[in-house]
Protein backbone atom coordinates (compact mmCIF):
# COMPACT_ATOMS: atom_id res chain seq x y z
CA UNK A 1 0.00 0.00 0.00
CA UNK A 2 1.00 3.62 -0.43
CA UNK A 3 2.38 5.20 2.73
CA UNK A 4 4.05 8.41 3.93
CA UNK A 5 6.80 8.37 6.55
CA UNK A 6 7.94 11.52 8.36
CA UNK A 7 11.28 11.97 10.09
CA UNK A 8 13.42 14.72 11.58
CA UNK A 9 11.41 15.85 14.58
CA UNK A 10 13.01 16.41 17.94
CA UNK A 11 13.70 18.75 20.83
CA UNK A 12 15.48 22.05 20.16
CA UNK A 13 15.91 25.42 21.81
CA UNK A 14 14.30 28.60 20.53
CA UNK A 15 16.21 30.07 17.62
CA UNK A 16 17.56 26.75 16.40
CA UNK A 17 16.63 24.82 13.25
CA UNK A 18 15.19 21.48 12.20
CA UNK A 19 14.65 19.81 8.85
CA UNK A 20 11.67 17.49 8.44
CA UNK A 21 11.45 14.88 5.70
CA UNK A 22 8.50 12.92 4.36
CA UNK A 23 9.00 10.07 1.91
CA UNK A 24 6.27 8.24 0.00
CA UNK A 25 6.58 4.51 -0.54
CA UNK A 26 4.68 1.94 -2.54
CA UNK A 27 3.71 1.74 -6.18
CA UNK A 28 3.02 5.36 -7.13
CA UNK A 29 1.99 6.74 -10.48
CA UNK A 30 2.36 10.37 -9.52
CA UNK A 31 2.14 12.96 -6.78
CA UNK A 32 0.52 16.36 -7.11
CA UNK A 33 0.39 18.77 -4.17
CA UNK A 34 2.33 17.88 -1.01
CA UNK A 35 2.11 19.70 2.27
CA UNK A 36 2.81 19.94 5.97
CA UNK A 37 0.26 20.40 8.73
CA UNK A 38 0.66 20.67 12.48
CA UNK A 39 -1.44 20.21 15.59
CA UNK A 40 -0.50 21.60 18.98
CA UNK A 41 -1.99 20.28 22.23
CA UNK A 42 -5.52 21.58 22.69
CA UNK A 43 -5.63 23.19 19.25
CA UNK A 44 -7.03 22.14 15.89
CA UNK A 45 -4.87 21.07 12.99
CA UNK A 46 -3.57 23.87 10.80
CA UNK A 47 -1.88 24.05 7.44
CA UNK A 48 1.79 25.03 7.57
CA UNK A 49 2.96 24.94 3.95
CA UNK A 50 2.15 23.36 0.60
CA UNK A 51 4.04 22.85 -2.63
CA UNK A 52 2.28 22.08 -5.90
CA UNK A 53 3.57 19.96 -8.74
CA UNK A 54 4.35 23.19 -10.56
CA UNK A 55 6.63 24.22 -7.70
CA UNK A 56 4.31 26.94 -6.44
CA UNK A 57 4.43 27.27 -2.64
CA UNK A 58 2.09 28.60 0.01
CA UNK A 59 2.82 29.31 3.68
CA UNK A 60 0.89 30.12 6.79
CA UNK A 61 1.52 33.69 7.92
CA UNK A 62 2.95 32.43 11.20
CA UNK A 63 5.85 30.64 9.47
CA UNK A 64 6.42 32.80 6.41
CA UNK A 65 10.04 33.89 6.18
CA UNK A 66 11.21 31.20 8.62
CA UNK A 67 10.12 27.90 7.01
CA UNK A 68 10.86 26.62 3.51
CA UNK A 69 9.10 23.73 1.80
CA UNK A 70 10.76 21.83 -1.04
CA UNK A 71 10.47 18.51 -2.84
CA UNK A 72 12.63 15.90 -4.55
CA UNK A 73 10.45 14.20 -7.12
CA UNK A 74 13.06 11.52 -7.86
CA UNK A 75 12.79 10.37 -4.25
CA UNK A 76 9.05 11.08 -3.81
CA UNK A 77 10.04 13.20 -0.83
CA UNK A 78 8.98 16.57 0.57
CA UNK A 79 11.02 18.59 3.08
CA UNK A 80 10.32 21.35 5.55
CA UNK A 81 13.30 23.45 6.62
CA UNK A 82 12.39 25.20 9.86
CA UNK A 83 14.62 28.08 10.98
CA UNK A 84 14.36 30.50 13.89
CA UNK A 85 12.07 28.13 15.73
CA UNK A 86 9.81 29.51 18.44
CA UNK A 87 8.08 27.78 21.36
CA UNK A 88 4.75 28.33 19.62
CA UNK A 89 5.98 26.06 16.80
CA UNK A 90 5.75 23.10 19.17
CA UNK A 91 3.35 20.57 17.65
CA UNK A 92 3.01 17.23 15.94
CA UNK A 93 3.80 17.80 12.28
CA UNK A 94 1.98 15.73 9.66
CA UNK A 95 2.81 15.19 6.02
CA UNK A 96 0.07 14.98 3.41
CA UNK A 97 0.19 14.19 -0.29
CA UNK A 98 -2.21 13.86 -3.19
CA UNK A 99 -1.04 10.54 -4.62
CA UNK A 100 -2.17 8.52 -7.61
CA UNK A 101 -1.55 4.80 -7.27
CA UNK A 102 -0.72 2.33 -10.03
CA UNK A 103 -4.40 2.05 -10.96
CA UNK A 104 -4.70 5.84 -11.25
CA UNK A 105 -6.82 6.06 -8.12
CA UNK A 106 -6.51 9.34 -6.18
CA UNK A 107 -5.43 8.82 -2.58
CA UNK A 108 -5.58 11.41 0.20
CA UNK A 109 -2.52 10.15 2.08
CA UNK A 110 -1.28 11.22 5.54
CA UNK A 111 1.81 10.35 7.52
CA UNK A 112 1.82 9.28 11.15
CA UNK A 113 3.27 12.56 12.44
CA UNK A 114 6.56 13.62 13.99
CA UNK A 115 6.84 15.64 17.20
CA UNK A 116 8.67 18.97 17.23
CA UNK A 117 9.29 20.52 20.65
CA UNK A 118 10.86 23.98 20.99
CA UNK A 119 11.95 25.03 24.44
CA UNK A 120 12.50 28.59 25.62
Amino acid sequence: QVQLMESGGGLVQAGESLRLSCAASGVILGINTMGWYRQAPGKQRELVATIAGSGSTNYADSVKGRFTISRDNARDTVYLQMNSLKPEDTAVYYCRADIYDALRRPLDTWGQGTLVTVSS
